[in-house]
């Protein structure tokens, strides 16, 4: 397994509810798929390969918790085999149906909030030098 970019600790922080069950599992999948979006991103990074930049550390942790949060809601376990929604209901917001939308560009299906996060960081889009 590769680098997880969030503990259990920073996703409850970012969700302001405690990590789910088996949050260290979401959390490496959803970090998988934040790497997979940054296949052409260009930041400094140490002999292990983890960034150096404090705001690139910060932007990879808020996105792998973003994406986790987006998964939980979908009812998703970070396999993607769950459906966009069938129906979902979050506080006095709900939701029904279901809605495929085209595969991103990595072949990755990127939570919007994790995209947002990585755009500001100057992440996304990536670009070849």
């Amino acid at each position: 397994m590769g680098r997880v970019y969030a503990t259990p600790e920073q996703l409850a922080t970012w969700t302001h509810r405690p990590a789910p069950e088996g949050a260290e599992q979401m959390l490496a999948r959803a970090s998988e798929d934040v790497e997979a979006a940054l296949l052409t991103a260009v930041y400094a990074v140490d002999a292990d390969g983890g960034p150096t930049e404090q705001h690139v550390v910060e932007a990879l942790r808020d996105a792998v918790c973003a994406q986790v949060e987006w998964q939980v809601a979908l009812g998703d376990d970070g396999t993607g085999a769950a459906g966009v929604w069938d129906s979902v209901s979050i506080g006095p917001v709900s939701m029904s149906g279901r809605k495929s939308g085209p595969p991103a560009a990595s072949g990755v299906d990127l939570a919007p909030r994790a995209h947002r996060v990585l755009r500001r960081a100057g992440l996304l889009p990536g670009v070849i030098w």
